[in-house]
């Protein structure tokens, strides 16, 4: 079975400019788009002025930059939290793309086996992986379209489904 990356990638790419308001990207992900496989699509592809990939911003970024800065240097939580959730979001609302995306982003090119994409996402816990050739984004594999892609004709020939 030869399955490549341009093979399952996932063509309709959701960008965002890195210089975008964070809002825009926590309104981008939040009504994001339904793939065919049924899953609903958790980033956007971050990109310059000149369209070039820069990062990545995910629903992870984006609660992980949320929270109090304090909390990303192993302090314990706050234990209440009534009435603190309102300046955090004000405060949240000042941020751009760039400040809470994921950074470098490891890509793989169009003609990288399915293998090789299942080693780099399981040794690196990636859930997705940009499709990149002469620095164009040309889509993205996601962790459930390898699973989907790998898993659906040997499903129909074990249980006929």
């Amino acid at each position: 079975m030869e399955i490549l990356a341009k093979d399952i990638m996932i063509k309709q790419i959701e960008e965002i400019k890195a210089t975008s308001p964070i809002k825009e990207a926590v309104y981008r992900i939040f009504h994001g788009k339904t793939r065919d496989t049924g899953h609903k699509t958790v980033s956007l592809i971050v990109t310059d002025e000149f369209g070039k990939l820069v990062g990545v911003i995910s629903l992870f970024d984006i609660l992980y930059h949320f929270r109090p800065e304090f909390l990303n240097y192993g302090l314990e939580t706050v234990e209440k939290w009534s009435g603190r959730l309102m300046p955090l979001l004000e405060q949240f609302k000042n941020l751009t793309v760039e400040q809470a995306m994921s950074t470098p982003v490891m890509t793989i090119a169009p003609d990288d086996h399915l293998m090789v994409i299942i080693d780099t996402m399981v040794k690196k816990k990636l859930r997705r992986l940009p499709v990149v050739e002469n620095d164009k984004v040309l889509g993205v594999v996601y962790l459930y379209d390898v699973y989907y892609h790998l898993f659906k004709n040997w499903l129909k020939k074990e249980y006929g489904e």
